[in-house]
């Protein structure tokens, strides 16, 4: 997962971490653990999420949770 490309996209988008967290309904402490582990701990559920609330296209998903570092 490359968590800078990531951010980078959250930030872009004008969400923030927390409100992510919020859109995929868990807690904030959760998102940032999971945030520092790299994403490897996300579930495939919270990725989709995740895809959703920020409107990714199929190519920054693919670049963001497939493609390593």
């Amino acid at each position: 997962m490359n968590i800078y490309m990531l951010k980078d996209k959250i930030a872009d988008s004008g969400l923030t971490q927390e409100s992510i967290a919020d859109a995929m309904g868990i807690s904030r402490c959760t998102f940032y653990r999971k945030m520092k582990k790299e994403g490897n701990s996300f579930t495939v559920q919270e990725m989709n999420r995740m895809i959703k609330f920020i409107s990714l296209t199929k190519e920054e998903a693919a670049k963001i949770f497939l493609l390593p570092k």
